[in-house]
Parts: C-alpha cells; structure tokens; sequence
C-alpha cells in the first residue's frame, strides 16, 4: 500500500473514532501517531515533532500562567468584576466573543485564547453559568477575530507571502472585509439561534481550574503578581515583532517567574498542564505531517478541483476552494491547510487568468473555518479539558457557524474580490 493511501486510512480511523469517541480522544491521537511510524510513513522524529510543536509549548505555559490565577484566587477576583456588568449569560457570551475577536485581529488567536481561558473560567465560576457555555463562544471569536487583519493567523500571512513574489497583496486590513462581517453574523447568531446550540456540562474542578477553593488566606502580593505576570505575558505576546520574542518564549517567560517567585508552586504548575490537550494536539500533528509529506492532502485538494472541469465558473470555484479549505482545516491545523492550498490555488488562478488574490483570499477564510472538531486549532484543542466537551459537541456547536462564514462569504467575496476584476 502506498505511504499516501495508508495516510488516508489513518486519516479515515481518527475521524470516525472522534466521532464515536469509544477511546478518549488523546489516546485517539497517539494510536494514529505511532501507527504512522509502525507503517513507515513518517520517521520516528517527524511524527513526534508535534510534542515539541511551538503551540504545544505555548499550551504548558499558558496552563501554569492560568494555573497560578486560579492558584492565588484572582481569576475568581475578576471574574466578579466581568460578571456585575454583564447581567445574563447572552450578556456574557456577546462581551467574550466581542473581546477576544477584536483582540484576536492584532494578536495570534492561539495567544488570545490561551490568555482569556483562565479569566472566562474565573467568570463562569463566579457567575454561577457553566463554563462550558462560554469557553465554545471564546474559541470560535477567537479564530473569527484572526481574518481581521493581516497578522491576525499564520495563514494570512502565507498568502500574502506567495502574492508578494507576484507584486501583489493584501493591504493591512483587507482580510476584514470578509472576516468582520463573519465576526458580526457569528456574535448574532450565538446570541440568538446558536444560544441554544452551545454544550451544557457540569465540569469537575480538578487540577488548575479548582475554582471552588477559598482562597482568603493566600496573600494579596500573590494574586497581584499573577495578574501582572499575565499582563506582561500578553504585552510581550502583542509586540512579538518588535522585540522578537516568539510566543511560546513568551508564554514560558511568564510560567517561569511565576514558579521563581514562589506565586504557584512546582507541583501545583506541574498539576495545572493538561496532558489530554497535550496528546491530542501532538498526535494529531503528525497526521498533519503525513497528509502533507505523502502528498494526500495534495491528491484530496486535486482530484476535487480537477472534477470541475477545463474552464469552471467563478462562483463554483470560489465556493468549491472555499468548502475544501473548510473541510481540510479541520483536520490539518490551518496553517497546514492554507501552506499545502495557496499554490494549488495559486497555479489553479493563473491557469484561467483570473486574479490570484481573489482565489487566495477564498482559501485563507475557508482555512480559518476549523470550528467544527477540537484539533482543527490550537486554541479548540486548550478548552477541551476545561469544558468537558465531547468531539460532537465541536460539530453541533461549530458547523452552523462553518455555514453562517460560507454564506456572508459567497455574498461578499464576488462583490469586493472578482475573479476577472
């Protein structure tokens, strides 16, 4: 059998058993991990390349971060705070995604993510709602918020890279056009409709998110110093490109002065890192790593394409690069998706002199669609734990929302990218 077909296969086997979740959802990962190497598709390094993945590092960091908030009780302090503004739970769940999507336009949405966790947990616990109904809200702006700019998700930049050799590009903002909108829609709808749609689990407190501690004999300068930790961890994170401190040297940053400074201890850092997140995301990475190097990824994307003929019309092939950026990135990180479909995309453009960047722009929106599975993006794989969310739960909350960015894009990409301009 060859290398891409046993890819597939494997490809075939996590789907349905993320589905059906018989096995936990790590364990899952790891059979599909190392099943990659018994059957010499990947080499031992690659396929345990994801474990030491920059994302994976950015996770055990910002799980010590959010630990020692909840450690010394100031997540439950601000969440106080959040919750006397916002009196309901559709009050809550509109500030959350209107926040971190804003935030998530000028910052990495993982780093979004990672540093709101903790705060939305502190929320939930001191609201009363069930934090599994506000972390789904969290995750989806913050992969809403990163078509808002140039520098919102890796693959943005990806597209850009491939146009600039062509002497095009998109300007800082232009992503927006489509992804505000997006934005907007998905705040509406989970107000309204997608309300209902949201999972509702009563999650046990173990480990960093213990939230039902009391917390009156840890002293002040601890739950300060956390905050200010956090802040600075963010502050680096937001300035990434002046200072060149990537996100993961960030997050570890933070985590270490933490310990240093006696705020959390070794064990409680230690406790507070969530090893099911951890084995999901560097498992699946190396199904990632297989679609891409056996070049299956590559032969799904071309015999779709290829079905639709010589010369197809500009709307089937925007919707069709759309739907198979959508699909693929829930499975393949998004960067992965957006890495292995811009020259395809690319060559698919100049192949029918249509402009490139309309075609591209279809493929960077639909990439960033990944909210119906939790290994679609880093920041979905975080929450997993935190929620108790099942893989279902990703599919019935998240695919309305895959439908609703479809829509809103199909509307507005004819009109403000033509193919033939």
């Amino acid at each position: 059998m060859s290398p891409s077909t046993i890819t597939l296969l494997f490809l075939l086997f996590a789907v349905v058993m993320f589905v059906l979740e018989k096995i936990p959802l790590g364990v899952t990962s790891m059979i599909v991990c190392i099943g990659l190497v018994v059957t010499g598709v990947l080499d031992v390094k690659t396929a345990f390349a994801g474990f030491i993945d920059s994302n994976v590092i950015l996770f055990v960091a910002m799980f010590i971060v959010g630990g020692a908030l909840f450690e010394t009780g100031m997540a439950n302090k601000i969440g106080g705070i959040v919750t006397k503004f916002a009196k309901t739970e559709r009050m809550l769940i509109v500030a959350i995604m209107v926040i971190v999507g804003l935030m998530s336009g000028v910052l990495s949405n993982t780093g979004t993510a990672a540093v709101l966790i903790p705060v939305v947990i502190g929320i939930a616990a001191k609201s009363g709602y069930k934090r599994s109904r506000l972390l789904m809200p969290l995750v989806f702006a913050a992969a809403m918020g990163g078509n808002l700019s140039l520098i919102g998700a890796p693959g943005n930049l990806i597209a850009q890279s491939a146009l600039e050799e062509l002497g095009l590009g998109f300007g800082f903002f232009e992503y927006a056009i489509v992804g505000l909108p997006i934005l907007i829609v998905g705040i509406l709808f989970y107000a309204t409709i997608g309300y209902k749609l949201l999972p509702s689990h009563d999650v046990q407190d173990d480990g960093a998110f213990d939230t039902q501690k009391d917390f009156s004999d840890v002293p002040v300068w601890k739950q300060w110093l956390s905050l200010v930790i956090l802040v600075f961890t963010l502050l680096e994170m937001i300035f990434e490109d002046k200072i060149g401190i990537k996100l993961c040297i960030s997050g570890g940053i933070g985590a270490l002065l933490l310990i240093l400074t006696g705020v959390i201890s070794e064990k409680d850092a230690l406790k507070s890192i969530d090893l099911k997140t951890i084995f999901l995301f560097g498992g699946t990475l190396s199904l990632a790593s297989a679609l891409q190097s056996t070049g299956a990824g590559e032969m799904i994307a071309g015999k779709v394409i290829g079905a639709l003929g010589e010369n197809p019309s500009p709307y089937i092939l925007t919707l069709v690069v759309f739907l198979l950026c959508c699909i693929m990135t829930n499975f393949m990180s998004n960067t992965a998706t957006t890495a292995l479909m811009v020259p395809i995309c690319l060559s698919i453009a100049q192949g029918m002199g249509a402009d490139p960047r309309a075609v591209l722009m279809a493929c960077v929106i639909g990439g960033s669609c990944a909210y119906a599975t939790p290994i679609g993006m880093p920041a979905n794989t975080m929450v997993v734990g935190a929620g108790g969310y099942k893989f279902m739960d990703y599919v019935k909350s998240g695919f309305p929302l895959i439908i609703i960015a479809t829509v809103v894009s199909m509307i507005i990409l004819p009109i403000a990218f033509p193919f033939f301009p």
